[in-house]
């Protein structure tokens, strides 16, 4: 299996669908979140989402750089810690800010592509501070994409309630 080409190829065309579903959500919409239900993020902390679902983590999972604060390590955080709940969780100001967060984020992620060797994304066992079990790190970092993919069917399904013209080919970038 080609690893690199495959994970590139996922991550261009995953975080270009999800810049242009950002393109679609307007400012004034940042503070909305689902009426009925609870512990949902508003449309900003779901943009501020997509901007760290995926590079930051598989930098993560190449360099073991989590992104914590000095002296501390994965085994120091709660379960809330972990995922804590939705109003705690950051939020964009702006689609122009988290557009920049997103190239940032899509940069980290091939760059830590770039860096692994193709028998380390098929052979260095990795585990994720949120799941135990064991897999290669080219499967980690197309989890890692999955994630973004499973974030930006939710901006798709938050723009569709908003009443924003979306349709199925927004979702797939056609």
């Amino acid at each position: 299996m080609d690893w690199k080409s495959t994970i590139a190829g996922a991550i261009e065309y995953n975080y270009g669908v999800t810049e242009k579903l950002m393109d679609r959500v307007e400012g004034k919409d940042l503070s909305w979140k689902p009426a009925t239900g609870s512990n949902w993020m508003t449309t900003g902390q779901l943009l501020h989402h997509l901007t760290n679902a995926c590079g930051a983590s598989i930098k993560g999972f190449v360099t073991g750089d989590w992104g914590l604060p000095e002296g501390m390590n994965m085994d120091d955080l709660s379960p809330e810690d972990m995922l804590p709940p939705a109003e705690k969780l950051p939020a964009v100001s702006s689609v122009a800010e988290a557009k920049q967060l997103l190239a940032a984020d899509k940069q980290v992620a091939l760059e830590m592509l770039a860096g692994a060797s193709e028998e380390e994304l098929t052979t260095k066992i990795t585990k994720a501070p949120w799941d135990p079990m064991d897999f290669p790190l080219g499967v980690r970092m197309l989890q890692m994409v999955d994630h973004l993919k499973q974030h930006k069917g939710q901006l798709y399904y938050y723009l569709k309630l908003q009443n924003e013209e979306v349709n199925t080919g927004d979702l797939w970038g056609m």
